[in-house]
């Protein structure tokens, strides 16, 4: 079969998916090999593909392609997570441009449109990922909302509740005001803002004011006001309608007069207790503080403390509400400028300064987080969090981060570790389990479904009439990752068929990648959920790759314009190009610097490799023909260095370093192959290849194809087929990993010295112009002994005439060294002798006086005694390296008089 003259990827690539997908090599079942499994981590069912996911599924797809070699029953299981506020937010937006609000559906109307959107934008994600070759199990494709997804997630909720691990409590929480949600700790992103600090006079109240007005007045009596103010510090001077005490430190003696009295708040006229807490910072703003215990989770425990009333001023969506007054249903933010303007009217601003704090931000909406008090569902971590710490930091770890140095951010994690507040104010997602029966805080019951829920609701209430209909589901979703915690469990079926075939085969998995800004969203709650579900970890080893950024460092993203189209680059340099771009770039675990001249540089390699084949494709042969020497040295060295570079990529690999793995394989290829074993076995212009060295040859490219197909898997599948006819049986797809065998280090470094041998030919016949198809002679001074296995390899590069082992100089030559032994080629008649004494006396005097330079330098005691070792053993190569110069021009002026 004719192969092309150019590789065309947007060709190749489509065709060879689609016979890896019609012969199902993608596809995984129980059986009696050793399985190799990975789970995706499940990208947003709204996502599309970016640099990130290219940069984690490629190494995904590197690792198990090459397990498939191994032999190993690979599994690759994919899928999507619901995304409960992402999605939520697009069906939300859909709607309103159709002119439907949320809040005028039913629960079951929206979900209805919520899958309609899933079922028509959902999963696109998943189409890119086989543009990319993800060779993904896409028969076991999973979805976090599934009906058996839904369920696992259920029951476990209904397991954790009556262990006694999940509560509903009253507590402050971040509040989203976009998504009007809660979330968790985790999912608060805090950035530096500059902002203002705003001083505010309060006016304290004397004692004449009745004792009957208690801190709810509105509008105290203004008889009995004095003329004293306390000045107050805040950045949100919105919040004063919430105001419900002024602490002070009972060791500020700026203050110690003002100890029980109270003080009136601006524009509301609520009269608000002053009291002490050593909580103040005496040295923050003006050494007191105002207390909103609604609005600020510090502020909530000097609450309680001091059993103050708790005022909350905001809606849902962050406007004012009643508690607002004349400020009702305004924004915050918009509010704060309003009410900025009316103290300042009033006379009570005193001043302003700049300030900068850290601002809470939703990291799906951006929103600034408002902490709000409410009734959640938790889940208690202390107890659950043991056995995950231990898997990862204990004396015997049983999971291993690559790289190491994200231990410390688990450990801080896991040992901070606070309960899990697992409920949303959203309807898409799995909707929490607990029925109401009642108005108490208690009447509720919490079960897999209504017919268990009713029977215990009568049993609990001690009413034996309750009917269904007199049940109210709670209202809440679940936290997205409630879900995606099970994950590597729940695609297996392992939470409601704990003992089915599939579990007990493939789990635990082996390694998972992912990025390390989900190190404890994700990965630590898989870990512990692992534990606790199926008493095991849920994976061997977690890959934590870097963040992709362009050349300035800077995170890529939609806002900066510096993120390419993943699509539009696999158009224009191939997957394979793609992939080894960003691998080439991706240092292990370290943030990548991605450069689309890598991308080039990987879509060069592949046209490396494909030329490499056309060339040994178009040699004809000869069945009576003798193997040369050359050829047998050569297969020899080449068979030992794919060898040692075997080890070397075994060894990358068992250290997550693809990075390394894949250019120790591009040099073995670009460098050995295509630079110096094609060279060596070639045969002349226009003449036949001996059946022997051709049978190697094709061994060797297929050795080669199958170390390489892991990261440029369509290139190395289409030439595999151009080299045989092969059956599905015989894909490269699931070919066999190469055998490691011994390594001839003796004949790999006479080769080096034979490499250097072969520049200084190369280079003479550069320098003098002699053409290559001219044979020269060489004569050599052997001092170093040996290295004369490679003779004929010398010979056939070099086009000698001869190889003569001499004691003397040869006269009349040009000469090089290659450490210790001298080399002499005849000067060839068309030489410009004078030019050359001319070229190499002016040589001559600039290494003498380069000679010189070292010299002093190293005859200076006290640069010798104060340089560091390396610098001084560097000069002192110098040094060394001058003399051998010198003393070969020497030799090669007294040869040209």
């Amino acid at each position: 079969m004719q192969i092309p003259s150019k590789y065309e990827a947007s060709q190749v690539e489509s065709k060879w998916y689609d016979y890896w997908m019609e012969h199902n090599y993608f596809h995984s079942e129980p059986d009696e090999r050793e399985p190799y499994t990975i789970v995706i981590p499940p990208p947003n069912v709204t996502g599309v593909l970016h640099m990130g996911h290219m940069l984690n599924n490629t190494i995904q797809d590197v690792l198990i392609r090459r397990a498939r070699l191994q032999g190993k029953n690979a599994c690759w299981v994919p899928g999507t997570d619901h995304a409960s506020i992402a999605t939520e937010a697009k069906v939300v937006a859909k709607l309103k441009e159709e002119g439907i609000d949320k809040n005028d559906l039913s629960r079951e109307a929206f979900l209805k449109h919520a899958w309609d959107w899933t079922h028509k934008y959902g999963g696109v994600i998943l189409e890119q990922l086989k543009k990319l070759g993800c060779s993904c199990d896409w028969e076991r494709t999973k979805f976090t909302m599934d009906d058996d997804m839904s369920e696992a997630v259920i029951k476990v909720f209904v397991d954790l509740f009556n262990k006694g691990l999940i509560y509903r409590g009253y507590r402050m929480v971040n509040w989203d005001p976009e998504a009007k949600t809660t979330l968790s700790d985790e999912e608060v992103v805090y950035e530096e803002r500059q902002g203002n600090l705003y001083y505010i006079q309060y006016k304290i109240l004397t004692p004449a004011l009745s004792k009957e007005e208690g801190a709810h007045t509105a509008s105290p009596a203004l008889e009995g006001l004095g003329e004293e103010y306390l000045t107050i510090a805040t950045t949100r001077p919105e919040t004063i309608f919430g105001d419900t005490a002024i602490c002070i430190n009972p060791n500020d003696a700026r203050f110690t007069h003002l100890k029980g009295k109270k003080a009136i708040v601006p524009i509301c006229n609520r009269v608000i207790p002053i009291i002490e807490d050593d909580y103040v910072d005496v040295e923050f703003g003006t050494g007191c503080l105002k207390v909103t215990p609604a609005h600020d989770e510090n502020d909530k425990t000097l609450g309680d403390k001091h059993k103050l009333e708790v005022i909350d001023i905001f809606n849902e969506d962050a406007s004012l509400n009643s508690f607002g007054l004349h400020f009702e249903g305004q924004d915050r933010f918009l509010a704060r400028k309003a009410v900025v303007k009316e103290l300042e009217a009033t006379g009570v601003l005193v001043k302003t300064e700049t300030h900068t704090n850290k601002v809470g931000t939703s990291e799906r909406t951006k929103a600034v987080i408002e902490p709000r008090l409410s009734d959640q569902w938790f889940l208690k971590m202390e107890d659950l969090a043991k056995p995950a710490i231990k898997a990862v930091l204990g004396e015997d770890p049983e999971i291993n981060l690559f790289p190491k140095k994200f231990e410390n951010t688990y450990r801080h994690w896991m040992e901070n570790i606070r309960d899990w507040n697992i409920s949303r104010q959203l309807l898409w997602g799995q909707q929490i389990p607990a029925y109401y029966y009642g108005e108490g805080k208690e009447d509720f019951v919490v079960a897999e479904n209504i017919d268990i829920a009713i029977d215990l609701a009568r049993v609990k209430a001690k009413n034996v009439n309750l009917r269904k209909e007199d049940l109210k589901q709670e209202t809440d979703a679940l936290d997205t990752w409630f879900s995606s915690w099970l994950w590597p469990i729940s695609v297996f079926d392992g939470i409601r068929n704990p003992e089915n075939k599939d579990i007990k085969y493939y789990y635990p998995t082996n390694d998972l990648v992912t990025g390390p800004d989900i190190l404890f969203f994700w990965v630590a709650r898989m870990i512990i959920s692992g534990y606790e579900y199926k008493g095991d970890k849920p994976f061997n080893n977690v890959y934590l790759t870097g963040l992709v950024r362009d050349k300035q460092r800077r995170k890529m993203s939609k806002q900066l314009g510096n993120s390419p189209d993943a699509l539009k680059l696999i158009e224009a340099y191939g997957a394979g190009g793609v992939r080894v771009g960003l691998l080439l770039s991706s240092a292990a675990g370290n943030d990548l610097m991605f450069d689309e001249a890598l991308c080039q540089q990987g879509k060069g390699f592949g046209n490396k490799i494909w030329n490499a084949f056309r060339l040994v494709d178009g040699w004809k042969v000869d069945d009576h023909i003798e193997q040369p020497e050359s050829s047998k040295i050569a297969i020899d060295w080449y068979e030992s260095k794919f060898q040692k570079a075997l080890i070397e990529i075994e060894d990358h690999f068992s250290k997550y370093r693809l990075s390394d793995a894949l250019m120790t394989t591009y040099k073995l290829i670009f460098d050995d192959f295509c630079g110096w074993f094609l060279e060596m076995i070639k045969p002349a212009y226009q003449k036949p290849i001996d059946t022997k060295t051709l049978k190697s040859v094709i061994a060797i490219f297929e050795d080669n194809l199958k170390i390489v197909h892991p990261f440029m898997p369509f290139l190395t599948e289409d030439i595999w087929h151009y080299i045989a006819e092969r059956t599905p049986e015989e894909a490269l797809i699931v070919a066999k990993w190469p055998e490691s065998k011994q390594v001839n280090e003796t004949l790999i470094n006479e080769f080096e010295f034979a490499s250097e041998v072969i520049s200084g030919i190369r280079n003479i016949r550069k320098q003098k112009n002699i053409a290559f198809k001219d044979a020269i002679g060489l004569s050599l001074i052997n001092n170093e002994k040996g290295h004369a296995t490679f003779d004929s390899i010398i010979s056939k590069l070099g086009n000698l005439e001869n190889i003569d082992y001499v004691s003397n100089a040869v006269d009349g030559a040009l000469t090089f060294r290659v450490k210790s032994n001298e080399y002499f080629i005849p000067m060839a008649g068309s030489i410009d002798v004078e030019a050359e004494i001319k070229k190499l006396t002016e040589e001559l005097n600039y290494t003498e006086g380069f000679l010189k330079s070292v010299q002093k330098k190293l005859s200076n005691e006290r640069f010798v005694a104060g340089a560091p070792e390396q610098v001084v053993a560097s000069e002192k190569k110098k040094e060394a390296d001058a003399l051998a110069k010198i003393e070969t021009l020497k030799a090669s002026l007294e040869s040209l008089y």
